[in-house]
């Protein structure tokens, strides 16, 4: 969890810097950045959580029938 902390943390700071530097340069390239790293926080997120529900409930299940 700590790691996925870090990681917050970490996609939060790029995206407020992203979107200062847009603020201050009017630089669409800031906005495009800031875009793709929203993107991929969504999908790591998204992975982490899959691997969450496979480890809580799917592996969990499956040694209750063992």
């Amino acid at each position: 969890m700590l790691i996925l902390r870090l990681f917050l943390i970490l996609v939060t700071l790029l995206l407020v810097l992203s979107g200062g530097m847009y603020v201050f340069t009017r630089d669409r390239r800031y906005l495009k950045f800031a875009w793709q790293i929203l993107r991929f926080a969504a999908v790591l997120l998204l992975l982490f959580a899959v691997l969450f529900v496979l480890e809580r409930y799917v592996l969990t299940g499956w040694r209750v029938l063992l």
